[in-house]
């Protein structure tokens, strides 16, 4: 899948309507349905899963954050099984308590627990300063290049998440980030990107692994880009802001 229409916001939405439509028209995506305006679910996520755990980053991980999304689903119940603990964002940040712990020691319904809306039930709500340091960071993506730059919903709220964790110290520059997708996630588009843009360390596939060149992560939270209703509406930014 090939263009050059991803020279900003407007580029990145038709990569994204692009995305959706092929994975919905080859009969790729899977439930819930349609794929477009999420982070689409696609056939072979099981075996993403499968594949991004034989990765040494995994290996080595103890602590995992990742998205809430369907086609994570089974990266977060492979981790939990694994012993791993996993860490997922509060919708939009909307809480002071602004993570939702899952403790494989602690959760007996392992399955339930990783669903969307198992997680809020099963997990435990903690605030930042409760969260461990993170060992690996799972990205859901709409799509992503070979350099590693990644398209999400367009919300911005997985680089933002990632810039709060690297302000607060709970991830660093060392710290891996994977995405899993369908081949047909990837494209050979020019994505506009900020300082602000995570870039994928892995992009893991049912079918390989690529590793793209080491980028440079962002260091944090780039309040330039903040509104004030952004502010107002995630109560742990003032935090980090009045520290």
């Amino acid at each position: 899948m090939s263009t050059s229409d991803g020279d900003g916001p407007d580029g990145k939405e038709r990569i994204r309507e692009r995305v959706w439509n092929d994975l919905e028209d080859s009969g790729v995506a899977r439930f819930p349905f349609p794929p477009h305006g999420r982070i689409p679910n696609f056939a072979g996520a099981e075996d993403a899963a499968d594949r991004l755990a034989d990765q040494s980053e995994w290996e080595a991980a103890e602590t995992v954050k990742a998205n809430p999304d369907a086609p994570q689903l089974p990266v977060r119940r492979r981790a939990l099984r694994e012993g791993k603990t996993v860490y997922m964002a509060v919708p939009r940040l909307s809480d002071e308590r602004c993570f939702l712990k899952l403790d494989p020691d602690v959760l007996e319904d392992y399955d339930a627990a990783t669903t969307v809306s198992g997680s809020s039930e099963h997990g435990e709500q903690v605030g930042p300063e409760a969260v461990d340091e993170i060992d690996l960071i799972v990205s859901g993506s709409v799509a992503v290049t070979d350099g590693g730059d990644r398209i999400g919903k367009g919300e911005g709220y997985s680089d933002l998440e990632y810039a709060v964790l690297r302000d607060l110290g709970l991830v660093d520059e060392t710290t891996p980030v994977a995405t899993t997708v369908h081949e047909r996630q990837l494209v050979d588009d020019d994505v506009a990107t900020g300082d602000h843009d995570v870039s994928m360390d892995l992009i893991v596939t049912p079918e390989r692994v690529r590793r793209p060149p080491d980028r440079e992560q962002p260091s944090g939270i780039d309040w330039d880009l903040l509104t004030d209703e952004r502010l107002e509406e995630i109560p742990v930014l003032e935090r980090i802001r009045d520290r």
